[in-house]
């Protein structure tokens, strides 16, 4: 699983194909919608929140994740990942 921590706005712009949307903003109020047993690929977009997501679940008991440190904009220019064509941000949430 791909789990992407940007904010809703920033993730209906532009994300990986197949990635769940997974705000660090709400992560305690949703972390009980994730399998503890699924490795998860955690992302933001650059790589800070997604070391802080990481953080907190593994403090509540996830230990498959691992930080894609250069996050989305790493991978967007990797090329080796599929992302959704860029949608202008209409909002900051």
């Amino acid at each position: 699983m791909v789990l992407d921590v940007r904010r809703e706005s920033e993730f209906n712009t532009e994300h990986v194909v197949g990635a769940r949307n997974f705000p660090l903003d709400f992560i305690n109020r949703n972390m009980n919608q994730l399998n503890r047993d699924e490795p998860c690929l955690v992302h933001c977009a650059g790589g800070y929140r997604s070391v802080i997501a990481i953080s907190i679940l593994q403090a509540r008991g996830f230990d498959q994740l691992i930080n894609v440190e250069t996050g989305f904009k790493g991978i967007k220019e990797s090329g080796l990942v599929p992302v959704t064509e860029y949608t202008e941000q209409l909002t900051e949430l």
